[in-house]
Parts: C-alpha cells; sequence; structure tokens
C-alpha cells in the first residue's frame, strides 16, 4: 500500500472512531448522594436546582443563590435561607454571650428576641434576673446537628 493510501485509511479509520464516540450513549451522571465529601451544605450545583427550586416553591434564581443541598447518607436534602431560617448548624449552647448581654440590659424579660440569642438556636430563652435562662427546645436537631424543620427531603 502507497504512503498516500494508508494516510488515506487511517484518516477513514479515525473519523469513523470519532463518530463512534460521540454516537455512543453518554452515561448518567453520578448520583449526588452517597457521597461523604457532600455531608456539608453546599451550594446548589445546577442539576438540582429544580428539584430545590420545587421542594421550597421557590424560583430557579432564589434556589440557586439562597439555597443549600447535603446528604444524609443517601438521601439528599435542601435548604434555603429565609428571615428566621438558617441552613447551617443548630446552635444547642445552653450559655450565649448575646442573651447575657441582653439579660443584664433588661433584667426579669420573659423573652429574649433572636437578634440577641442568633437564629440558630433551639431554644426559648428568657431573663432571671440579670441571668440568661435557655427554656424548652422549640426545634428538633438531625443526626448532624442542623435544624430539622430548615431542611427538606429532596426526591
Amino acid at each position: 500500500m502507497s504512503p498516500h493510501r494508508m494516510k488515506l485509511f487511517a484518516s477513514i479509520v479515525l473519523a469513523l472512531a470519532a463518530g463512534a464516540a460521540v454516537a455512543r450513549p453518554a452515561h448518567a451522571a453520578q448520583p449526588y448522594c452517597p457521597n461523604p465529601s457532600h455531608a456539608r451544605p453546599a451550594n446548589v450545583p445546577p442539576d438540582l436546582v429544580g428539584k430545590v427550586a420545587a421542594a421550597f416553591h421557590i424560583g430557579t434564581a432564589e434556589a440557586r443563590h439562597n439555597s443549600f443541598v447535603r446528604c444524609a447518607g443517601a438521601t439528599l436534602f435542601g435548604c434555603t435561607v429565609g428571615a428566621n431560617l438558617v441552613c447551617g448548624k443548630a446552635d444547642t449552647r445552653r450559655r450565649l454571650k448575646g442573651a447575657t448581654a441582653w439579660c443584664r440590659a433588661h433584667p426579669n424579660a420573659k423573652f429574649i428576641p433572636l437578634s440577641a440569642t442568633g437564629h440558630a438556636t433551639i431554644y426559648n430563652w428568657s431573663c432571671k434576673g440579670r441571668q440568661a435562662v435557655a427554656g424548652k427546645a422549640l426545634t428538633a436537631v438531625d443526626h448532624q446537628g442542623y435544624i430539622a424543620g430548615n431542611w427538606k427531603e429532596l426526591r
């Protein structure tokens, strides 16, 4: 076979191989969960924006910019930040500097606002004299330490 014919033959083989690669069906992307590196809240990946938007009845822009996803084993959860909704870890401490400061300024207050305690606290706070007191828990914490009611399972 002449060198010209060999080049032509090689070009045809390469073209056919490239065409076969394009025609091959794509493999499905790996599922987001389970993946240990996705156990902490992360920005919503583009392919999950629609699921988050539907679960929280929000627009895709809000889902993209104000929401998070994380895995709990094989289960995918989503959270969207709101006025009093946090997606970070729950604050289960029974002593808070902000609550203590509030009670010093407002002795015997029956209620300490979230602006003093922080929005991640799970307790109902009040003042006994100048001492901050953590009352009953107002919300449940999931096994990973997040406020359970702020996270929805995404199916």
